[in-house]
């Protein structure tokens, strides 16, 4: 078959889609009426087929060719057609978000698969075959982890195995662009996948695993993994590939079009290689303070906004200072979260690691940071504690925290035009929650942490405790403490979480109407079915919240045991 991997539905608007195919060979790639020729990294053959002059609110079944031979759908497909469903103003003030992180792929290994439990994901893709379109959501987000290019399945192992024979590369961790490939191609190729990733407009991040595990934590972190003499190359396949795999479908069509990176890489003649290898070294160096390349991004959905922030490559360490986002990427921020206000009723902002954390683990967060600045012994002491037990969430960059409370927080506070809920979606921490936060200030907006993860994989028990005991009043009374008398700063707001801990494999969904939303975690059981563990409105009464004019929809949110009730008999795929 032609199609080594995809479709995959990437950025949709209300006349455009653009759909990312990976073929075995050169040629050109047809959907719709729309072509792209393939372009060339390593070998490997990739397009972003732009589709134009669709209508809005409609829905249109595709096929892929290679060349004019006919590449997808497959003949034996269990599977309803992959469809385009374009936005548009019937559909403005009704939106479904799905989201979650940290998706490990089926190893094939009996016993680790069953360590790892049912796919959420895999779960919702068989609901969804038996769905209406009506029913469908309108995007899904995946917050980062998306392949774990250092821990590998079994099978990946064993593909390493012969390569590193010849090579001083790490025998646990994919490093070459090849490498990255297959592991790209084994972790979207289950057949529940594929189907959803062509049919469901998907939005994605990288987060650490995505490169390695603590990417980017500290100065010294980067300081360290400098020295190995594998990682220049690792670290450019690393960004190379997720600019080729996840970063190009994230813009849309006019994105495409004046992005000086893309169209370098269009209009290069044979392997492209050396042109990523570029991008990659600038996307990885700090000039001035700041990146040499943005991968955050924004969608419009209606009359809901998704800014999807890069907290990882994003991050700055120069000259001593220590920040998640730089300047200038804070000004961006800013920018798209005030512009056109009267547009949007529900703002999420997409982070791969929480904004908030339970409080007892944030503010332990904040202390290490302190003590980590520190020369000497105790700095010392303080890293090592940082990288082994993995803090370097937002509140372990204490400016950079301050920085997105206080823009959460005046966007909150507008008198006029407020949203009516912001979300803050996010994954990494291996189980999933809510809370809910509380300004100081008078704010007329409800303003939630979300947090969906893992998708798949092992949530090991032994830290358990350690979440629930995060979320203790008494203790959390305690750390705020201790965290003052070590220099932390007074916080303008307290969060409490509204549900959760939440273990093991999760998929959650952001449903909006007008300005109501709620927010909806469920986890799939031995028979692979998904059952609703949390169903939450996050939104006040209209009294309390409404800063203007209310937009009223005639669609009411459909409650998840309807949802349930029009399912049909998901398709076998064999599994």
């Amino acid at each position: 078959m032609a199609l080594v991997l995809g479709p995959v539905l990437r950025h949709v608007g209300e006349t455009t889609a653009a759909v990312w195919v990976q073929t075995e060979h050169p040629g050109d790639v047809e959907i719709l009426g729309y072509r792209a020729r393939t372009f060339e990294v390593h070998g490997h053959h990739f397009a972003l087929v732009v589709v134009d002059g669709l209508a809005p609110d409609s829905t249109t079944p595709y096929e892929v060719t290679v060349d004019g031979a006919v590449q997808w759908p497959a003949d034996d497909s269990p599977f309803p057609p992959s469809v385009i469903r374009t936005r548009g103003p019937r559909s403005a003030t009704r939106k479904r978000v799905v989201f979650g992180s940290c998706r490990f792929p089926r190893t094939d290994d009996p016993d680790l698969d069953a360590k790892l439990g049912v796919d959420a994901l895999d779960s919702y893709a068989a609901r969804l075959a038996g769905l209406s379109h009506e029913l469908w959501p309108d995007a899904l987000l995946l917050l980062g982890d998306q392949v774990y290019a250092d821990e590998l399945t079994p099978h990946a192992r064993r593909n390493l195995a012969g390569r590193r024979r010849a090579t001083d590369h790490p025998e646990d961790e994919v490093v070459t662009f090849d490498e990255y490939a297959s592991l790209y191609r084994h972790t979207w190729g289950d057949p529940e996948i594929r189907w959803i990733l062509s049919t469901v407009p998907t939005a994605m991040i990288f987060d650490d695993h995505d490169i390695r595990d603590d990417w980017n934590t500290s100065a010294a972190w980067r300081e360290q993994i400098n020295r190995e003499p594998w990682w220049r190359e690792r670290i450019r396949a690393g960004l190379a590939s997720y600019w080729v795999y996840q970063h190009i479908g994230n813009l849309s069509p006019a994105s495409l079009a004046a992005d000086p990176e893309y169209q370098s890489v269009l209009a290069a003649e044979g392997d492209c290689w050396t042109q990523l290898v570029d991008l990659a070294d600038r996307a990885d160096t700090e000039v001035d303070g700041r990146k040499g390349l943005r991968f955050s991004f924004r969608w419009d959905l209606g009359r809901a906004r998704l800014i999807m922030i890069d907290s990882r490559n994003g991050r700055v360490f120069t000259d001593g200072t220590r920040n998640m986002l730089s300047d200038n990427e804070f000004d961006w921020l800013a920018e798209q979260m005030n512009d056109r206000p009267d547009d949007v009723d529900h703002l999420m902002i997409g982070s791969s690691l929480p904004w908030l954390l339970p409080p007892v683990l944030g503010d332990a967060e904040t202390v290490n940071e302190i003590a980590a600045a520190h020369p000497g012994i105790r700095g010392r002491i303080a890293e090592k504690i940082r990288q082994a037990a993995d803090l370097e969430h937002w509140q372990a960059f204490g400016r950079s925290f301050e920085r997105l409370t206080a823009l959460i927080g005046d966007l909150a506070a507008r008198p006029a035009h407020a949203p009516a809920t912001i979300t803050v979606l996010s994954g990494d921490v291996h189980h999933s929650y809510a809370a809910r936060v509380d300004f100081r200030a008078a704010v007329h907006s409800d303003v939630y942490q979300l947090v969906c993860s893992p998708v798949h994989n092992m949530v090991p028990a032994f830290v358990r405790p350690m979440f629930i005991a995060g979320w203790s009043s008494r203790v959390a009374r305690l750390t705020r403490r201790w965290a003052r008398h070590r220099g932390a700063p007074a916080l303008p707001m307290t969060w409490s979480k509204v549900n959760g801990p939440i273990f093991g494999n999760t998929i959650a969904t952001v449903e909006s109407s007008g300005r109501s939303a709620r927010a909806i975690f469920e986890q799939p059981g031995d028979d692979c079915e998904l059952s609703t563990v949390s169903d939450i409105p996050l939104t006040t009464s209209q009294e309390q919240r409404s800063p203007g004019p209310v937009h009223a929809s005639s669609d009411a949110l459909v409650p998840a045991a309807d949802e349930k009730s029009l399912r049909s008999t998901p398709p076998s795929t064999g599994r």
